[in-house]
């Protein structure tokens, strides 16, 4: 018979180093593609997500409020473009979710 781990591995501590602006499913997956570039457009991120320009402007718009995101937009000949980056803090926010969820699932 095995024992459970300890509450600092499943409990209230674990659970309260998960960070809940990046723990939505859709900014996590915004934010760990983010993490792989040093800056993408927009709509290759909506690509890469596989989800609508409504459901990533309002993910980017919760991650920028919170920092961890950047907004540039600009100009492609005449064409209005946005691009997205992560930010220090989302990287390290990003980071220590990633190892909170590893700690909970005991990896």
């Amino acid at each position: 018979m095995s024992t459970l781990p300890g509450p600092e591995s499943v409990g209230e501590p674990a659970r309260a180093r998960l960070d809940d602006v990046i723990h939505s499913p859709v900014r996590l997956t915004v934010v760990s593609a983010l993490a792989g570039t040093d800056e993408a457009e927009f709509a290759a991120v909506r690509d890469a997500v596989e989800i609508s320009d409504s459901q990533l402007s309002k993910a980017v718009a919760v991650l920028e409020q919170a920092g961890y995101v950047v907004v540039r937009k600009g100009y492609v000949g005449k064409r209005p473009r946005t691009w997205l980056r992560l930010s220090d803090e989302g990287r390290a926010a990003l980071a220590a979710h990633l190892a909170a969820l590893r700690t909970i699932a005991g990896l």
